[in-house]
Formats: C-alpha cells, sequence, structure tokens
C-alpha cells in the first residue's frame, strides 16, 4: 500500500504538516499504518527528497559564479545537473540504509526488529532535513539549512514509538542510529562525488514491493552491487547480536599494543597508548605509537572496531575507487587483496597517510612527516595486517 492508500493523514501535505507541528501525536499514527518499502519512497521520500535538489540546482545555476578573495570560479551547469541527480539518488540510498541499521540497532536498545517500521522511522524522520534544503535556491541563504537538524528530534520521537524500545534508551539508540547513520552519508557522499567528477552514469536504483534495495552505481569502470548494502546491514546486525550475547568483545588493548613494532623507519618508538570503551552493546579498543628520529616523526594507530566492524562492511560494498594526482603529491582508494586501502602522499613536505582495514574489523594506520610512503607501508605491515584477520575469525 502506498502513502496515498493509507487511512489517516494520507494527504501528503498534511503528513509533513502533522510530522512537523505535533509530531507525538503523528508518530501514533505511523505506527499503525499499513505500508510498503515501496509506497514509502514513491510516495513520500521520493518527492520530498527532491526539494534540496531542485533548490540546488536553481541556486548554482542562478549564482554561476563563486568568488572568494577576489579569485572567482565558473560553475559547469552541466557537473551542477550531474551532481544534483547523483545526490538525490544516493541520498535516498542512504535513506534506506539507515532505515537497516534502525532495524539492526533494535535489539541492542530493547527493541523488536522490524524492518519495515525502521524504514517508516527512517523515511519521515528526514522530513526536516528535506524541507530545509529549500534554501539553497539562494546559497546565501544556505545556512538556514541548520533547521533540517530538527529531524534529529523527529529520529527521537520516533525510535521508541515504532520499534518498542523503552523510552529510557531512546537518547542511546538515536545517537548510535545518527552516528552510523553519518558514516553512511560520508560514504555516500564520497560515492556521489566520485561520479560527479568522472562524470560516469548516475547510479540506478530499483525499489520493488518488499524487496530490498537493487541495482548499480558505476564509478569510473567499477560496479558497485547495491544489494550488498543489504549484506553489510545483515552483518552489522549478527555483530550487535554477537555484541549482546558476549560472543564478540573488543580485543584487549594491550593485546593490540603488543603488535606495535618498535622502530619505525629507523625512528624509535617515543609514546605509546592503549585504551577501550563503549556503551550499548558497542565496544571497541585502540592502540597508538609514536615514532621520533629529528624531524621524522610517525603515529601508528591499530582500532579494534568490534560489533562495530559490521559497518565497515558498507564501505567494501562501497567499492570506492579513486586515484587522483595533485601537483606534488597523490590521493589513492583502493581494494588489495579484498582490503579497502587508502593512502595520500605529498612530495614537497614529505608527509602522508597509509591505512588498511582489515576483516571489516580493524584498521591500521600510519600517518607521518619526514618519511617516504614506503616508510608508511612498511610501518603498517609490521603490525601485522594478516595476524589481525586470524584474530578476527578466531
Amino acid at each position: 500500500m502506498s502513502l496515498a492508500e493509507t487511512p489517516k493523514s494520507s494527504n501528503l501535505i498534511s503528513r509533513v504538516q502533522n510530522i512537523l507541528l505535533k509530531p507525538k501525536t503523528e508518530w501514533d499514527v505511523i505506527d499503525v499504518e499499513p505500508h510498503t518499502v515501496q509506497g514509502l519512497f514513491t510516495g513520500y521520500a521520493c518527492i520530498l527528497a527532491a526539494i534540496p535538489v531542485i533548490a540546488q540546482i536553481i541556486g548554482q545555476l542562478a549564482f554561476p559564479s563563486v568568488c572568494v578573495l577576489g579569485v572567482c570560479v565558473h560553475i559547469n551547469p552541466m557537473f551542477v545537473i550531474i551532481g544534483a541527480i547523483v545526490s538525490y539518488i544516493v541520498s535516498l540510498v542512504g535513506v534506506y540504509v539507515i532505515g537497516l541499521i534502525i532495524d539492526a540497532l533494535a535489539p541492542t536498545f530493547g527493541g523488536t526488529p522490524n524492518q519495515l517500521q525502521a524504514m517508516k522511522v527512517s523515511v519521515y524522520s528526514f522530513t526536516a532535513a528535506w524541507l530545509a534544503g529549500i534554501f539553497a535556491i539562494v546559497p546565501m541563504l544556505g545556512i538556514l539549512g541548520i533547521l533540517g537538524l530538527y529531524s534529529f528530534y523527529l529520529l527521537f520521537l520516533g525510535l521508541p514509538k515504532l520499534m518498542k524500545s523503552p523510552a529510557d534508551k531512546a537518547l542511546g539508540y538515536t545517537a548510535v542510529s545518527i552516528i552510523l547513520g553519518i558514516v553512511v552519508f560520508i560514504i555516500a557522499g564520497a560515492i556521489g562525488g566520485l561520479v560527479t567528477r568522472m562524470g560516469t552514469p548516475a547510479p540506478t536504483v530499483s525499489l520493488g514491493v518488499n524487496s530490498p534495495i537493487t541495482g548499480t552505481v558505476n564509478l569510473g569502470g567499477a560496479s558497485v552491487d547495491l544489494s550488498k548494502l543489504q549484506a553489510a546491514a545483515d552483518a552489522a546486525k549478527a555483530a550487535q547480536a554477537n555484541a549482546a550475547s558476549g560472543k564478540l568483545v573488543a580485543v584487549d588493548p594491550n593485546t593490540l599494543k603488543g603488535l606495535l613494532p618498535d622502530t619505525v623507519a629507523g625512528a624509535a618508538r617515543t609514546e605509546v597508548t592503549a585504551a577501550s570503551g563503549g556503551a550499548a552493546g558497542i565496544g571497541g579498543s585502540t592502540a597508538e605509537a609514536t615514532y621520533q628520529n629529528g624531524n621524522a616523526r610517525v603515529t601508528v594507530t591499530v582500532v579494534d572496531l568490534a560489533a562495530m566492524g559490521g559497518m565497515a562492511a558498507i564501505a567494501g560494498a562501497a567499492n570506492i575507487q579513486s586515484d587522483q594526482e595533485t601537483a606534488t603529491g597523490y590521493e589513492k582508494v583502493s581494494t588489495q587483496n579484498g582490503r579497502m586501502v587508502t593512502e595520500k602522499y605529498d612530495n614537497t613536505s614529505k608527509s602522508g597517510e597509509y591505512s588498511v582495514i582489515v576483516a571489516n574489523r580493524f584498521t591500521v594506520s600510519a600517518e607521518g612527516s619526514g618519511v617516504s610512503i614506503d616508510d608508511l607501508k612498511a610501518a603498517v605491515a609490521a603490525v601485522g595486517p594478516d595476524r589481525l584477520e586470524a584474530m578476527a575469525h578466531s
């Protein structure tokens, strides 16, 4: 059943008015409404999500030149259109994935998993953010988009109502959902940016009745299977369940500290720290060491995301590939031996970063100055990604 067929608050305008002006009572109405995922998106999300996109197009075409400190950049109208379309589609994908996250987190916060109810929460909570996008018509009014933060309050009210979570856990449920949602939109933004810059076709998305999202995103020859986002959400849900039952716990930070090498690029280890923490079944641990020798300085960090590692699979599902050269260096994102690798280096300052995600759970990174990129790669290799892989599967 689509939104237009619902028995109460059936008119889209009245739904928008009610969710904004009297959200507590409107969530009660939404709670018992029969819906389908397709109806939620085609009858509501697809319509409202177009508001900021249309405003963005109008605003950038009406003000095609951006000047800062006397330097003016003329915006290419073609990229305005492409960027807006891509932004529209990946935003809808982001809303869908956040719905999956809300559903996956429900047991952790005493709620009842229900994917359709979770999709209701995600879609209707975004109402304020979508409407606030209208201010993009006039770039100088863009700051008013901050009014879209009201969506956080809508989420706070809707989660305990629709997911049957205790009211005293609503704040934690909301906070964790927002944090993971930000991760999703960072990834979605990266995808959108790559598509726009590369001039590749926009993502194609299909929302079937009671079916998960399907389709592909083409990024410079790399094909992203959106169905993998469902698999990533399932992985996150399984990780949460294992964390709640005690089957999955973060590696002792002192164990991680023991993986840090004594020397890096001829520099001795001068500082080392280790810590762990977590709440609501979401924990983690980290160890970090600093190496100093004259002008050469390197920091090596190992992090165990534990239950949060399920969300790292989203980055893997996105299959992001990027290779950009600057006047003095480069930035690159790639997949090597099934692991996402990011590296950045500047030849002039002899500084850079190199990091690897291992088993969708651990991250190993080296950042430094006065050293070569090979030194940073060697530092990560010295930690032992294969050893971490073994820990993840033990």
